[in-house]
């Protein structure tokens, strides 16, 4: 039943982005979907590219957002702006970003990510319309829907029990860091089940189950083989581990071993 109602999930969700294609492509207009998570995202990348009328462009509101919103880009407005790949910075993406905060930060809680989320979902706001939320030490930050801001900067009054007061953030004005650890070490291969405990210290038989269970994606793709071939640069995000790019691949040891060097969110 659980399967049945995921192929229902994503033949709906195919449908949807190829209307969206269709629309942008005979009507001359940019067209956007709601924020898509890591699987939405490779229902998107594979489907075939004959299937879809326009290209299409990703963009979460910073570099490596996980979730991300798609723009349908017609080939006529490729063509107005004279370059054959437009860059995110160049659509006008219909969401913003809001700045949440404690009004007072002497008397305010060690707020979660799980906190802000909770308090904005509990103001009716459907998860597809928000995207990545960013939590710093004293406030987070919050992709939405430019339709939903006013819930959010009128409505949302505490999360648990600190009081807050939240602001509109212009998307350029956004310099987001992420926090990154760090790792070097060696490996027998760059094959994902080799890097992966490189990363999140477990053994690689454990690892190699969450490959195999649909829990690990390279660039938003799913992958489940284990013996897929990372390149430098990828970005690597496992359900309920974490993510961390694959920064490069270094000298061969004397054990025949590969030293590389991965950063890992933290």
């Amino acid at each position: 039943m659980i399967k049945e109602n995921q192929k229902k999930e994503t033949k709906l969700l195919e449908h949807r982005f190829i209307e969206l294609s269709r629309i942008a492509f005979e009507r001359e207009i940019v067209t956007y979907s709601d924020f898509l998570n890591l699987n939405d995202q490779n229902i998107l990348h594979t489907l075939p590219k004959n299937k879809l009328y326009s290209r299409y462009v990703l963009f979460g509101g910073y570099d490596m957002a996980e979730r991300q919103m798609a723009a349908f880009i017609p080939e006529a407005l490729s063509l107005r702006y004279g370059v054959s790949d437009i860059t995110p910075k160049e659509i006008d993406y219909p969401f913003c970003a809001v700045k949440i905060e404690p009004k007072n930060k002497r008397f305010s809680e060690d707020l979660t990510h799980r906190d802000f989320l909770g308090s904005i979902l509990n103001l009716g706001i459907d998860r597809s319309k928000t995207g990545d939320i960013l939590v710093t030490e004293d406030s987070a930050l919050l992709f939405i829907n430019k339709d939903l801001v006013s819930v959010v900067t009128e409505d949302l009054t505490r999360v648990r029990h600190t009081v807050i007061d939240s602001s509109v953030i212009n998307l350029d004005m956004i310099n987001y860091t992420p926090d990154l650890q760090q790792i070097k070490g060696t490996v027998s291969s760059v094959r994902l089940d080799s890097l992966l405990p490189l990363a999140f210290s477990s053994s690689r038989s454990k690892l190699s189950g969450l490959i195999e269970g649909a829990k690990v994606f390279v660039n938003g793709k799913l992958i489940t083989s284990n013996g897929y071939q990372v390149k430098e640069g990828d970005l690597i995000s496992v359900r309920g581990l974490g993510k961390f790019r694959f920064e490069e691949a270094g000298k061969i040891t004397k054990k025949n071993r590969i030293s590389v060097t991965i950063q890992k969110y933290v």
